[in-house]
Parts: structure tokens; C-alpha cells; sequence
């Protein structure tokens, strides 16, 4: 095992030393590990699974006898985790084929409550606690699209769009020539830009049309919400066979309206705490039923017209299990 600098003594201290380094190194990393794999998954679960695979590949690297010290770890690390994540692709897509009604990304919560007008984080500074890099996370609209990419154009997107890679980089962390990345990243730009606007929706009117269009689904005002949703708006709503769902997306803003107050009008429990909050970087509604989560809104706009492109509803439990309820702060309604 390479020494560890300023460590002497016998073999047991240098090894529980050499641990606790490399511990230190992977925990300084998880972050930016975690938010690279979760856009190229899509499931919290997955990523920290893989966040665990790598963390063991990571430990028995450091752990080597004969083991010299990784000149870049964060480099290292990355690639670990980019690779794991890609092998499991396969086990993803065939719990996929099998899955009840659409599938949606699992919500990831970046922001607490009380975020500010202007959308762009939270107001209070104890939300500062909050990991930075989890606001890399891509939109729940761009996961959508993200999800139409084969794994490999999936992975140089988030690398090289996200995180700013670049495609030497990349190669490198995925065992291919400069020239094949490039043309990976391409193909995975191109793809994404017939598929999504270039320019995004102010944020304080994504918040304000957030707000006037959960006022309107959950009131079960169809004249509202008909005024709020373009012609081709989509509703996707993602219950995973756990939770009532429609059974494919709901295409026109006539069908959309009436499914969504009809969803209103006789499914809702009685009690609702609505706190909005940010997911994956959006302004979004995160309902409550009691303590427990009901289902996470979150709307996409047309940034020309401001009317809803797109509606994403995740009422799946599995899929809910990060959302905690604010008892002494956030906005309800």
C-alpha cells in the first residue's frame, strides 16, 4: 500500500488511515458523482446505487497493497460512476417493459421552500444547507426528452451540456476517440433541440403559472385551466401501478382539462397541503395528504406564450419517498 503522508506506525493505523483518505476523497466527490449519474437515470434509486458500486470499486483501488495514488481522483471517480451507470442501463429497460402506464424521472427536490420571486433558489439561508451541485439537475421536461437518447448519447450530453466536459474528456471517461464523441454529442444536441424550446420561461412566471394552474386542477375549474393550457398540451402522470393513473399520456387541451378536474372532482383526499418547492430546478407543487406525499406538478410553459406545454404528475410512493412536508416553513395553500 503507497503511504500515506504523515501517517506512521504500524500496519493497522496506516490501513484505518488510508481508509479514512479515501473515504474523505469519495465524500468530497458524492455530490457532483450523484447528479452526473441521476441525468443519466433518472432514479434517485439507481444513482445511489451506483454511487455505492463506485464507492466500493473507489475503496478497493485506494486499498491496493501495491496501489499507487490516483493522480485525479475526481476524474477517476467520474468515470467509475459513468460506466456503472451505463451498465445498468440493461436493468432498467427491462424493468421499463413491464412497467404500468408512462414512466416519469423520480422527482429530486433541489430548493426548500420560500424560494424567491425571481426562481432562482431558496429565500432563507438554512436552505443553503441543501447540496449545491443537485441544482445541475436538468428539468423534468428535458429527462422526458433525455429518455428518447440511447444510453451512450445520454451520457455525453449530460458530460458535455451539463457539466461542461469536454469531448477529449469525455473520451477518455468513455473509452472512445474524440471524433466518435463529437459526433455522439451531435447526434444527442440535435436530437434534443427538435424535441425542446432553446429558451426556457421566466422563472417568475413559470412560479405564478405554477400556482394559478394548481389553483385550478385541484379546484376542479375547467374554465381556468382551459385558459392556461396551450392547444397540444400533453398530461403525464406517472402512478406506476400503485396509484390511480391514466393509463398513457393525455393528448389536447379538452381531454386534459376534463381529466384533470375529473381527477380533482373524485379522487383527491380530503385534506391537502400544497407547498411549492423546487424539482429539479423548476418552480413545481408538491401535494401532501397528511404527512405523507400524494403527488408532485410540475408544468412546462411555452416561453413565448406562457401557457402550459406540458404536465408532468408523479403520484407513484416509490417514487416519492424523498418528499418531506415543511411543518414551520413554505408556502401552503
Amino acid at each position: 500500500m503507497s503511504e500515506v503522508p504523515g501517517v506512521s506506525g504500524g500496519p493497522e493505523r496506516r490501513l484505518a488511515a488510508a481508509d479514512e483518505a479515501a473515504t474523505e476523497v469519495f465524500t468530497a466527490h458524492r455530490e457532483l458523482l450523484f447528479s452526473v449519474v441521476y441525468n443519466m437515470l433518472g432514479s434517485v434509486a439507481d444513482t445511489e446505487d451506483v454511487l455505492q458500486e463506485t464507492w466500493l470499486a473507489w475503496h478497493r483501488r485506494a486499498a491496493r497493497p501495491d496501489g499507487e495514488d490516483v493522480g485525479n481522483p475526481r476524474a477517476y471517480l467520474v468515470r467509475v460512476a459513468v460506466n456503472q451507470g451505463l451498465a445498468r442501463q440493461a436493468a432498467i429497460s427491462r424493468r421499463r417493459e413491464t412497467y404500468v402506464g408512462p414512466w416519469l424521472p423520480e422527482p429530486l427536490l433541489t430548493g426548500g421552500p420560500g424560494l424567491r420571486e425571481d426562481g432562482a433558489g431558496p429565500a432563507q439561508a438554512a436552505d443553503a444547507a441543501e447540496p449545491a451541485l443537485r441544482a445541475e439537475s436538468v428539468s423534468m421536461a428535458l429527462l422526458v426528452v433525455l429518455e428518447t437518447l440511447t444510453p451512450l448519447e445520454r451520457a455525453v450530453f449530460v458530460l458535455f451540456e451539463v457539466f461542461g466536459y469536454s469531448h477529449t474528456e469525455i473520451a477518455g471517461i468513455l473509452d472512445r476517440t474524440p471524433a466518435a464523441v463529437r459526433q455522439l454529442a451531435h447526434r444527442a444536441r440535435e436530437h434534443v433541440r427538435a424535441r425542446r424550446p432553446r429558451y426556457r420561461a421566466d422563472p417568475r412566471v413559470r412560479r405564478q403559472v405554477t400556482e394559478r394552474f394548481v389553483a385550478a386542477a385541484l379546484g376542479g375549474d375547467l374554465a381556468g385551466l382551459m385558459s392556461l393550457l396551450a392547444p397540444d398540451v400533453t398530461l403525464w402522470t406517472d402512478g406506476g401501478g400503485k396509484a390511480r393513473s391514466a393509463p398513457r399520456p393525455v393528448r389536447g387541451r379538452d381531454k386534459v382539462a376534463r381529466t384533470l378536474s375529473g381527477y380533482a372532482a373524485k379522487r383527491l383526499p380530503g385534506t391537502l397541503d400544497i407547498q411549492y418547492r423546487q424539482v429539479n430546478g423548476d418552480p413545481s407543487a408538491v401535494v401532501f395528504s397528511g404527512d405523507s406525499p400524494y403527488a408532485v406538478m410540475v408544468i412546462d410553459l411555452d416561453p413565448d406564450a406562457d401557457t402550459v406545454t406540458d404536465v408532468y404528475v408523479v403520484t407513484n410512493p416509490d417514487k416519492l419517498s424523498g418528499m418531506r412536508p415543511e411543518s414551520e416553513a413554505g408556502e401552503r395553500r
